[in-house]
């Protein structure tokens, strides 16, 4: 809170800012505390400060303000006291300033015509509205004048005159003929600014005696009509071409003066045959994007929102395929005084200091000058706290006395503003406005909003507990908000509790509590599943949900984003859907809703229905169409029709549907007119009135629809007045000054009658004008020209007839066209929340500037640099948009350390407005990313080379490096892991004192001073020991072993002699039928009980030895290389050359039950362990 100070001029900016701190204490619109606080008077309502007034109404000078006590009125007129007791035309509204003047019982507006001020005032000072100009409103008549016909000759130029009389304020120009049709208008032909017809060139075809000028006065509703001007066109052969010439401007040049924030409007009509075409250009400069529109066929250059930047020479060009002409008009652009800083109010203590700022802009600048309660300054009563510094008034050690209500006026040749603000000096303890023990419910992982608002003076601090004595709240996990809000951005089960809010001041202090419950979110467990059914069968879909037991769920079903149909079929259970005997129209998508007083979720699941397989006993199909229609009983309104159903074909009729067609406009086209069960066979219809009927009938049953039947006899029944109006009645402005009028043409049987038009009326709401209405036929749009910019309209469409009119129409509310926003958002503050977050507000713009639905707000934002390397890039622009009168947002995704800028737009139906000043705001330091790469070279017996790249995105200034390692055994287990700290300016490392012959894996990551980045990964091998490698000696050249396999070599060649003999002697054994059965010529066991071998086919007695016993060509041994060696001999164990039978034998004693043992491992022993088991 601040402390008593004195104020020096060298710490003018200090005092600005601080005061402006202090500003900001508004009091909060709390009716309790309101009715407490006491507060200088406000004006809330004020009327325009140029009034014109309809002269046959009453006047309304209104005059509203707020203050506590509730503050008195008083008026001046022309300067002086307006002593309204004397007069008894005015009254003033009870408990208000608003002035009345009764014009309806005798008065004159005319003698009311003036300046008048009203004063607000209490015992805390006095507030004054602006000077308000009375002025009723003229709409003078047309004076009379004989006008010749106009004879001009094909292809020249033509002005026809309106020259309007001068009314209060000026009318609305158009042209129109006798049918107040208006008149057609092209490039060749052309309303001008002035109200002036303009022909570049006339054609035959503009001969005619009816180009009327119409003049219409908005403020009194009517129309004045100037005498009907006639063309005659008489024609020359040949018609003579003309190269361009203007009509308007003339001259060369002509200069034009537009106030800042005005529409800029440049005219130039040229004529010329062929027509010209109109071009504009700014000498020196381009036409302001997004401003500039062209207008008439481009014979108006119209610049919105215009400002100094908009001065300058603008050309427009004329041409033809003959030439040229061209016309530069020197713009000047003033300004009429407007705020950079108006002064805002000041709720101090008495000790404080505070400033009012009342600052302008203008052309020519405004001059500054300030009033005390309404009073000049230099003579209002002195105050030793305040000091006026030109725009600035100062205050110092304030004291209760020092309240009161100061007013800034800023003016020019071109206007003034003025501005009240009140200094209101209050001592109130804090008082806390938010209800105690509020239960506040959310549901787990969604963000929890704890309220506390609270009013002070001097501003109270607040500070949030957790329970009653918890400790302060503290940390990234909680946002505070300046209103006192607590903010839990993602709420837990354990945020659950009791929260206290404590505010203080010098005055005191107080607190609140408030309870938060944290829900656990609603699940659907078992959603409903796709189904396919069959036609008349049954199908069930299941919802079942898991929620917080202190929440009541309701389940609702849905079929194709619809309510269930009204069907008994239809069977809801508790978390289930049914449907029995399953048709056709069933088929469709099925949601489940849950819904909780805190959340909602749902599924969803398509049914789809075949057709059952068919009976062949039965055909079903549809059926046959009714016949002898019959109408009897005719009225005006209603006619019975009967007809004799056909052949139903196996399945009963449900319905029948009558339909009819309108032979008078629609011939040809039928339309649905009822449905009836299927026992019916009578219908009393309803009918319109001038329609000429036709009906006809179809059946329906479960299969579908028969044909139609034939048609019935016509009947034509009479006309009547029109039932109905036009429905969609709308209005909505296409320009920023029209509105547009549509609505949905009735039908023709809807007509009742011949002579089909409408009545379209409207007025502005809220002003009390007379309805204006206009009578059209054969269209559904009406444009009204000339309107205010977006103001509510009411508006009515009524049908007639050649009988009569429709019953009076409701009315809707329209709005007249929008314009793009004038302001920009003001106060844009950026609170950074953290490396990747800040959070943007805005003062919302005032709502009459929007112009326009308010549609919401646009935040541009945009990375200016990297606060780490210093280097620009391509500004890439993002946006975000904020629907409605948001004033607040989240800018999520920003890159830490990075200095952005942003600015704030509004946004209406037509467009952005301008944007707010560019604000700058930084990120703070983040952790980086990943380095870029890692490798790791120059292995050797026991180091490794580690070499590595800066992060992609440092997302600040690094500190420094960390590198984990761990060596991998052969069974992948991890070994201890070492962590070294590495200088953030190094790029490589040599890691020594290794174990050889080792597999080490690498953690890397880089450092802020925030934190470690995400680490990359690497593995590595240090080389094996060359002493070691050298002891592994290749086996295959050593002298014993050779001499072993020769040895196994000669024993296998006897062994094969000695089957080879034995096959001879044993003649045909009985294995052989055997392998005769079989196609697969495996060679058989040797049988055990006559010691003789199974007998082999002829394909294996010379089948040679596969995969021999061959060491590799770089004489090492290999073990995945050692399959096909020999086996060793001992212990009885099976021998074989390899695993496709090259030779396979038993050569133990082992019965024929065993073999299978032997083949327990598929892999064979290698040669060194052959020679192992000799040893």
């Amino acid at each position: 809170m601040m402390k008593k100070r004195s104020i020096s001029a060298s710490k003018a900016s200090l005092v600005l800012f601080l005061c402006q701190m202090i500003s900001a204490l508004d009091v909060p619109l709390d009716s309790k505390l309101l009715e407490e606080l006491s507060q200088p008077p406000t004006i809330t309502q004020q009327s325009p400060k140029d009034y014109i007034v309809d002269p046959r109404e009453n006047i309304v000078i209104q005059c509203e303000a707020k203050g506590k006590p509730p503050p008195s009125f008083s008026w001046t007129r022309n300067g002086t006291h307006f002593d309204i007791d004397k007069d008894a035309q005015v009254t003033m509204k009870p408990n208000s300033g608003t002035l009345v003047v009764n014009i309806m019982n005798g008065g004159k507006a005319e003698a009311y015509e003036g300046v008048y001020q009203c004063t607000a005032r209490n015992e805390r000072g006095a507030a004054i509205s602006n000077n308000i100009v009375i002025r009723p409103s003229r709409s003078p008549l047309w004076t009379k004048e004989k006008l010749e016909p106009n004879h001009v000759r094909e292809g020249d130029s033509l002005v026809l005159h309106c020259r309007p009389p001068v009314g209060l304020p000026p009318p609305i120009i158009f042209w129109m003929d006798n049918a107040f049709q208006r008149l057609p208008q092209s490039e060749r032909v052309s309303q001008g600014l002035n109200g002036d017809l303009y022909f570049s060139n006339v054609q035959p075809e503009d001969t005619r005696e009816d180009y009327i000028c119409y003049a219409r006065f908005n403020h009194t509703q009517t129309i004045q009509q100037k005498q009907p001007i006639s063309v005659k066109v008489f024609s020359t052969k040949p018609v003579t071409e003309r190269q361009p010439i203007l009509l308007t401007p003339t001259g060369s040049t002509s200069t034009k003066v537009e106030l800042r924030g005005n529409v800029l409007l440049l005219e130039c009509i040229a004529a010329g045959l062929p027509t010209p075409v109109i071009r504009w250009i700014k000498e020196g400069g381009e036409l302001p994007a997004n401003r500039t529109f062209f207008e008439n066929f481009k014979k108006t250059l119209k610049i919105t929102d215009v400002s100094e930047a908009d001065s300058g020479n603008y050309k427009c060009i004329a041409r033809n395929i003959l030439g040229s002409a061209h016309h530069v008009i020197s713009v000047t652009v003033k300004a009429a005084p407007y705020w950079i800083t108006a002064p805002r109010n000041l709720v101090l203590s008495p000790g404080e200091d505070g400033t009012l700022i009342c600052r302008a802009n203008g052309n020519p600048k405004p001059n500054i000058s300030w009033l005390a309660n309404g009073v000049p300054i230099s003579i209002a009563p002195e105050d030793p706290s305040r000091k006026v510094d030109g725009d600035t008034i100062i205050f110092s050690h304030v004291q209760e006395r020092s309240s009161a209500v100061y007013q800034c006026n800023a003016s020019n040749e071109y206007g003034y503003l003025l501005a009240n603000a009140f200094v209101n000096v209050l001592a109130e303890p804090p008082r806390i406005l938010t209800p105690a023990n509020k239960l506040y419910q959310v549901i787990a992982d969604s963000p929890a909003l704890l309220d506390c608002a609270y009013f002070g003076s001097p501003k109270p601090e607040i500070e949030w507990f957790r329970g009653v004595k918890g400790s302060i709240l503290r940390g990234s996990e909680y946002i505070f908000h300046d209103n006192g809000t607590l903010e839990i951005p993602v709420a837990q089960k354990d945020s659950t509790g009791t929260y206290t809010c404590v505010a203080r001041n010098e005055l005191g202090k107080i607190q609140n509590e408030v309870q938060l419950e944290v829900k656990d979110p609603t699940m659907i467990i078992k959603q409903p599943e796709y189904k396919v059914i069959q036609r008349y069968g049954q199908v069930s879909f299941e919802c079942i949900i898991k929620h917080d037991t202190t929440l009541l769920p309701t389940i609702i079903w849905l079929k194709d984003n619809g309510e269930l149909p009204d069907d008994e079929r239809f069977l809801v259970g508790k978390d289930n859907l049914t449907i029995m005997n399953v048709t056709d129209k069933d088929d469709g998508t099925y949601t489940c809703i849950v819904n909780t007083t805190l959340d909602s979720v749902s599924a969803s699941a398509v049914l789809t229905v075949v057709a059952a397989p068919p009976t062949p006993a039965i055909i079903y199909a549809r059926p046959n169409p009714p016949f002898d229609l019959e109408l009897t009983g005719q009225l005006e309104r209603s006619v019975e029709l009967s007809w004799i159903p056909g052949d139903e074909n196996n399945s009963p009729i449900t319905s029948f549907v009558i339909e009819y067609e309108d032979g008078l406009h629609e011939p040809g086209v039928w339309h649905y007119q009822t449905e009836v069960p299927g026992t019916q066979t009578t219908v009393q219809l309803k009918l319109s009135p001038y329609v000429n009927y036709s009906f006809r009938v179809i059946a329906v049953n479960e299969i579908g629809r028969s044909q139609p039947s034939e048609p019935s006899e016509q009947y034509l029944t009479k006309s009547a007045n029109p039932d109905e109006n036009p429905s969609n009645v709308q209005g909505i402005g296409s320009e920023p000054d029209n509105l547009v009028i549509t609505w949905e043409s009735l039908k023709g049987f809807q007509s009742n009658g011949p002579g089909l038009q409408y009545k379209v009326s409207w007025r502005q709401k809220d002003v009390d004008d007379e309805w204006t209405s206009v009578i059209v036929a054969n269209v559904s749009k009406y444009i009204v020209s000339g309107t205010p910019t977006f103001v509510p309209y009411e508006i009515k469409v009524q049908a007639l007839n050649d009988l009569g009119y429709a019953p009076e129409p409701s009315e809707v509310i329209g709005h007249s066209g929008e314009d793009l926003p004038m302001v920009a958002p003001g106060n844009v503050q950026v609170h950074v929340i953290n490396s990747t977050l800040a959070k943007v507000h805005w003062d919302p713009v005032p709502l009459k500037t929007v112009r326009g639905h308010l549609q919401g707000y646009k935040v541009y934002y945009w990375k200016v640099q990297s606060l780490s390397r210093r280097s620009r890039r391509h500004v890439e622009k993002k946006i975000l948009t904020f629907r409605g009168n948001k004033t607040f947002g989240m800018l999520p995704g920003l890159e830490p350390y990075s200095s952005y800028k942003l600015n704030v737009r509004v946004v209406n139906g037509k467009g952005e407005g301008p944007a707010s000043p560019d604000k700058v705001f930084k990120t703070p330091e983040g952790v980086p990313s990943s380095p870029s790469f890692l490798k790791i070279t120059n292995p050797t017996l026991d180091s490794l080379t580690l070499e590595w790249g800066l992060p992609t995105h440092p997302n600040g200034i690094l500190t420094s490096y960390i590198l984990k390692f761990q060596p991998i055994n052969n069974t992948h287990e991890l070994g201890p892991l070492v962590e070294i700290r590495i200088p953030a300016n190094e790029s490589s490392l040599i890691l020594k004192n290794l174990n050889y012959s080792t597999r080490y894996k690498f953690y890397f990551n880089a450092q802020t001073s925030v934190g470690s980045g995400s680490q990359i990964t690497e593995e590595a091998v240090t080389i094996m020991d060359e002493a070691m490698a050298s002891r592994q000696v290749d086996i295959a050249t050593q002298g014993w072993f050779i001499g072993l396999m020769c040895a196994v070599a000669l024993l296998i060649l006897i062994l094969l002699i000695v089957c080879f003999i034995r096959r001879n002697k044993g003649g045909k054994y009985p294995v052989k039928e055997k392998e005769d059965a079989h196609a697969d010529p495996e060679i058989q066991p040797m049988k055990e009980d006559d010691g003789t071998f199974g007998e082999y086919s002829d394909a294996e007695d010379h089948k040679p030895l596969k995969k021999g016993s061959r060491t590799p060509s770089d004489r090492t041994v290999k073990k995945e290389d050692s399959d096909d060696s020999l086996v060793d001999y001992g212990e009885g164990v099976n021998g074989q050359f390899n695993e496709d039978g090259s030779f396979i034998g038993q050569y133990s004693g082992k019965k024929e039950k065993e073999p299978a043992e032997g083949n327990e491992s598929s892999e064979a022993p290698s040669p060194v362990n052959a020679m192992n088991s000799f040893v």
